[in-house]
């Protein structure tokens, strides 16, 4: 059985805090409460519902599930490294 990781946003139509799934960011999502449309973005790592690219997406993704801490450089994906 695989393990879903969440985050708490709070649904900007009605308010209610709803736990969503992490592969979700950066996404279209939909309210289970009050059908409300948003895009899913975790509050504690930027203020912007979009993210800037795919790159930085992944990079969020990764300190969530606690692969690199924040802020960290992405020296273990470069194919060389040093």
């Amino acid at each position: 059985m695989s393990c879903k990781t969440f985050f708490v946003q709070e649904c900007p139509t009605c308010g209610r805090r709803l736990h969503i799934r992490v592969e979700y960011l950066g996404k279209s999502v939909v309210c289970q409460h009050c059908r409300g449309k948003f895009f899913a973005f975790d509050s504690a790592g930027r203020k912007c519902a979009l993210p800037e690219s795919v790159d930085t997406l992944l990079r969020r993704v990764d300190e969530l599930l606690g692969g690199t801490p924040p802020g960290a450089e992405t020296a273990a994906r470069s194919p060389n490294p040093r």
